[in-house]
């Protein structure tokens, strides 16, 4: 699985208006369930106790915010630019400008992982994130994934 067919132009909202966490987590949950199914205040629950539990912020201007969601029938993800850097108690302590919030139901645990997991081997690439944050449009964004994964 590449993480371009399932971060789709319409699972990418840029940019992400919300200016806080609790907003930008809110935002995402909205962009999730509308395009993936599963309920609002579900996603959100899901990705909050895994905040709790363990942040998200991975460094380098990126979170990675993720939960299960027991309304949902399989693994969705979606993905944000920020207008302005958000605080988000990440490892490296810097604000966080891009989003990839993935929720899904338990019996999705393995492709969660491995979702996770390509999502942190992408980001690490200083040029893929800088093209990343550049985008203008969903489709520039979707584009510069789809051509990363092919590096």
């Amino acid at each position: 699985m590449f993480l371009a067919d399932l971060i789709t132009p319409a699972r990418i909202r840029l940019p992400v208006e919300a200016q806080d966490k609790p907003g930008a987590l809110r935002e995402l949950a909205h962009l999730l369930a509308e395009q993936c199914g599963g309920g609002v205040e579900d996603i959100v629950q899901g990705v909050e106790e895994r905040e709790r539990s363990l942040g998200t912020g991975i460094g380098f201007g990126v979170a990675i915010p993720h939960g299960k969601s027991p309304t949902m029938r399989e693994l969705g993800a979606v993905c944000g630019v920020t207008a302005v850097p958000i605080p988000w108690d990440s490892v490296d302590g810097e604000p966080v400008r891009l989003l990839f919030l993935l929720a899904g139901p338990e019996s999705s645990a393995g492709t969660h992982v491995k979702v996770l997991s390509r999502i942190a081997r992408l980001v690490r690439r200083e040029a893929v994130r800088q093209r990343l944050l550049q985008a203008t449009s969903p489709e520039e964004l979707h584009r510069a994934i789809r051509e990363s994964e092919t590096w």
